[in-house]
């Protein structure tokens, strides 16, 4: 048992290293994907259908691809950014591109939520297209831009899973022990405390994103 509690303390460890790591990707490089590809639709203040077009088609290109063979079709990504294609770090390179991709069609579909006569009434107002980003599509789509990242994490966790096979994590550690070794009752742990990882996540997205629909009523 103790030795159990240690082999899943370790791969808690590492998924959270994946997890965490993407989920950075997802931020810096989602978001601004994301507000490009609206801000460049037609009507809007950087209307580009050559930039729209090329950013729509590379993510859902991205987004229609099963995980594994993602994972399979980047590890010469990973070897040559890593020179490595095993453990958590390199697992969250394949991670980070699914999670982009993901959260940029997230972040799209929030600021679509937006009501278009506000962005106009900036615009009339005589505001900078970097000033109604930052002060207007942001923080009036701050909720569903947090509903995003939770459904982006809880996808994440179920990704990092599947990059057990490389990565290690909670998935490798069930794959090792329930399958090879025959021992159910640590492939019902691993389950177990997946669920339980989950619901926690979801719980607290679901609760900071009810706070900020309350802050943008006010």
């Amino acid at each position: 048992m103790n030795e159990l509690m240690g082999e899943l303390s370790v791969a808690f460890g590492e998924t959270f290293t994946m997890v965490s790591i993407s989920t950075l990707g997802a931020l810096l490089l989602g978001l601004p994907l994301g507000i490009a590809i609206y801000v460049t639709d037609r009507h809007l203040f950087w209307q580009n259908r050559v930039v729209y077009m090329l950013s729509t088609v590379l993510v859902n290109i991205i987004r229609s691809v099963p995980f594994v063979i993602l994972l399979v079709l980047l590890l010469p990504l990973t070897q040559w950014l890593l020179g490595s294609t095993i453990g958590p770090v390199a697992a969250a390179v394949p991670m980070s591109v699914a999670a982009i991709a993901f959260y940029a069609r997230l972040v799209d579909s929030a600021l679509r939520e937006v009501d278009p006569g506000i962005v106009e009434a900036a615009e009339a107002f005589g505001a900078s297209p970097m000033r109604i980003i930052a002060t207007v599509l942001l923080p009036e789509a701050l909720a569903g831009l947090l509903r995003g990242l939770t459904i982006t994490l809880v996808s994440l966790i179920g990704y990092s899973e599947m990059a057990g096979i490389v990565g290690g994590g909670v998935g490798d550690l069930a794959i090792r022990f329930g399958y090879y070794r025959y021992e159910t009752e640590v492939m019902v742990i691993t389950v177990i405390a997946l669920v339980v990882l989950v619901q926690l996540v979801q719980t607290a997205g679901d609760w900071v994103s009810r706070w900020a629909n309350k802050r943008e009523k006010r």
